[in-house]
């Protein structure tokens, strides 16, 4: 009998601690981003090299402070993707990150698909935004737009151990 209380106590348990990391993997840590409807979406200037805002809408985020990459924005723009390529640079290996399920305005696997089809283009928001992560923005051509974090190259080299290559800024400390 006691056997099958521990038993029974063991998978309680295990069932329980499994729903909780489940809740706070998809759940806990998300925040609502707050849009200030200025610049809350960003396209690095082919001009200045800069970081400047775009006109939106709709804009709709998640971030949370446990991780860098977990930023997912989705907004819609009337700019065509012909005027955003002649203004602002290109990102050629952008590969969405997926959301949360409940975040249903940003779907990874279709953005992800556009972007191979050429249906979508992504551009360098911002380079650096936290040290070795870029802050990416896709457009499709139907005007929905979608941003998120990405480790950059410089972050693969120096999250893994390894000094940064030359071509990155140094690292701060601790990394």
């Amino acid at each position: 009998m006691i056997g099958k209380i521990l038993a029974g106590f063991i998978v309680f348990t295990a069932l329980a601690a499994g729903a909780a990391m489940y809740w706070l993997q998809v759940y806990a840590y998300y925040d609502e981003v707050v849009a200030n409807g200025t610049d809350d979406v960003q396209m690095t200037s082919l001009a200045s090299g800069q970081p400047e805002p775009i006109i939106y809408d709709n804009f709709q985020a998640i971030d949370s402070d446990s991780s860098p990459i977990r930023y997912r924005a989705c907004f819609t723009t009337n700019h065509s993707q012909a005027m955003l390529t002649e203004t602002f640079q290109s990102y050629a290996k952008a590969d969405p990150l997926v959301a949360p399920g409940w975040f249903d305005c940003f779907d990874a696997k279709e953005l992800g698909r556009a972007l191979e089809n050429g249906t979508a283009l992504a551009f360098l928001g911002q380079a650096n935004f936290h040290y070795g992560i870029d802050r990416i923005v896709a457009v499709m051509d139907d005007g929905r737009g979608y941003v998120w974090n990405q480790i950059n190259h410089c972050g693969e080299v120096v999250f893994n151990g390894e000094p940064a290559p030359a071509d990155c800024p140094t690292p701060p400390k601790g990394y």
